[in-house]
């Protein structure tokens, strides 16, 4: 054992990383895994990784990594259900990840969302009580995560930019969140998941960790998703939604951009894209 992945070893159990349930193990996984690394000609990065016995399970993980620059803007996109591939580049989109929590009959969303000026969308009593605990805030370069509640939503005035609400809150300012307010069984089954987070080098990054498929990939906790983007280098951090909306995607990648695997189609593949009706890009400025 190196002396560099020895002392990693020890600033993990100082700190007290290990949590609800992960181990020192689950840490040195996730810093040895053998991720395969491509970059587009945008410096835009993404990276997967297959880690076996990770979180007791095996794990399939795809993130992209955007570099902080002002050439790249973020925002929020909305439509009436379609897969990611086709809103994303509907909106000239670089890269995207699905949204947040909507009301699969109707279409609409169940979380807060502004767009400009116009608020399209609240959040319902049932998600502040299951989950929502913060928000995606974009304006042009910017994109932050920010902590939300009723009364944040309530007294929110703000006119520029864009907002999604999710939850819960998985880190703000590189520590972990408390979860005592949501759901238990939402926090602690294991589904596949999508986040989004951002790192003390200002960093935007979109992370998915599929599940549903046995053998291939047995998804992930609220809290193994936190230990995760810990372990990556995240500040703040935002669970978005997951389950079979779980997509990243990313301009001229394979099999129609689609990074990971959606479980929808019961299929370890990337066809099984499902229709939302939100999600956070970023393009060109």
């Amino acid at each position: 054992m190196n002396c560099r992945l020895f002392s990693f070893i020890l600033l993990t159990w100082a700190w007290g990383i290990v949590l609800h349930g992960q181990t020192v193990e689950d840490s040195v996984a996730i810093v040895t895994a053998k991720w395969e690394t491509s970059v587009s000609p945008d410096n835009i990065v993404h990276k997967r990784a297959a880690i076996p016995h990770l979180y007791k399970g095996n794990q399939y993980i795809n993130l992209v990594e955007i570099p902080h620059h002002r050439k790249f803007h973020y925002g929020i996109a909305v439509s009436e259900m379609k897969p990611i591939s086709r809103l994303a580049q509907d909106n000239q989109a670089l890269a995207a990840i699905n949204g947040s929590f909507y009301n699969m009959q109707k279409g609409n969303s169940v979380c807060y969302l502004k767009l400009g000026k116009e608020v399209v969308d609240t959040t319902t009593t049932q998600e502040f009580n299951l989950r929502v605990t913060g928000a995606v805030y974009t304006h042009k370069k910017n994109l932050r995560i920010l902590p939300w509640s009723p009364e944040i939503e309530s007294a929110y005035k703000k006119k520029k930019g864009s907002v999604l609400a999710s939850g819960p809150l998985l880190m703000d300012d590189g520590k972990t969140c408390s979860w005592e307010m949501c759901d238990s069984s939402f926090i602690a089954t294991k589904h596949p998941r999508s986040a989004i987070f951002t790192t003390k080098d200002k960093k935007t990054v979109l992370i998915t960790v599929d599940g549903r498929s046995k053998g291939n990939a047995s998804g992930v906790s609220i809290p193994e998703l936190a230990h995760l983007i810990r372990i990556l280098g995240g500040a703040d951090a935002l669970n978005l939604d997951g389950g079979g909306s779980t997509t990243l995607w990313m301009k001229e990648a394979p099999d129609n951009g689609v990074l990971n695997c959606p479980s929808d189609n019961g299929k370890f593949d990337h066809q099984g894209e499902r229709r939302i009706p939100n999600i956070i890009y970023v393009r060109k400025r």
